[in-house]
């Protein structure tokens, strides 16, 4: 059963880890998907992977004239969308006293700027009954080591969701967070963590989180899909951790 059969769907950053793996799933399910990125290779390389008459767009969260430009496609290819997946994002470790203002400028620009207008531009688009996602972190709850920044960023989009789904009522718009913990994807790399040094980091991680692993991008996909299809119907406005039950510990 593909339970998002006609559906259209919008995953920003959908060119890899968390997005790209949702992105893949919700084509499985039916969905015609619109992927988005900053690195043209990236996209066409993700695009291919992905399948199922997948498009990609390249542009930049931060940048207002690219939701803009997406929204024009999308209007004129399809008329309106079905579920928006806000889940671009970057994230740099850094103690508090270390953070400079680029740094920090980056985080929000992306994290939290790129979701909020986002979703401003592209919610006109999104037909009555559909579905907002936007992707937080456990960290925006959960105290982790020289996460101040990226923590704070993600904390405000939930903010903006839990508002959001109470604007978009009277279109029966549903909009609700994701929320990862710690998953196996190509931002270990980005986070300064050598190849030498992955297994013990993962071992690490391991051990503060419940299920006793670290979470798999397929597993955080089948989230956003119940959150994003008939499954979560009557589910709106909530946070949904996918942790392994790292909030409790």
């Amino acid at each position: 059963m593909q339970r998002l059969k006609d559906k259209v769907a919008i995953i920003t950053g959908g060119n890899s880890g968390i997005g790209k793996a949702t992105a893949q799933l919700f084509a499985e399910e039916g969905a015609q998907i619109i992927i988005t990125g900053r690195r043209q290779d990236v996209v066409d390389r993700a695009v291919k992977n992905i399948g199922y008459s997948a498009i990609g767009f390249v542009g930049d969260v931060a940048d207002l004239e690219d939701h803009s430009k997406l929204a024009d496609i999308v209007k004129r290819s399809f008329g309106g969308i079905d579920i928006y997946v806000a889940n671009a994002g970057v994230i740099n470790l850094t103690a508090s006293a270390d953070v400079t203002p680029e740094d920090y400028d980056r985080h929000f620009a992306i994290n939290t700027r790129g979701v909020f207008f986002g979703v401003q531009t592209i919610s006109p688009l999104i037909r009555g009954g559909g579905s907002i996602i936007v992707t937080s972190s456990l960290a925006a709850t959960k105290i982790l080591p020289n996460h101040t920044v990226y923590a704070g960023s993600k904390a405000a989009v939930a903010a903006f969701a839990r508002n959001w789904a109470i604007e978009f009522k009277s279109r029966r718009i549903r909009v609700n967070i994701l929320s990862p913990g710690p998953v196996e994807t190509e931002i270990l790399g980005k986070l300064g963590v050598s190849e030498a040094e992955r297994p013990a980091f993962e071992d690490y991680m391991a051990s503060l989180i419940p299920a006793g692993r670290l979470g798999r991008t397929e597993e955080l996909a089948r989230a956003a899909l119940f959150l994003a299809s008939d499954a979560g119907s009557f589910v709106n406005g909530i946070e949904l951790h996918v942790d392994g039950g790292m909030t409790l510990a």
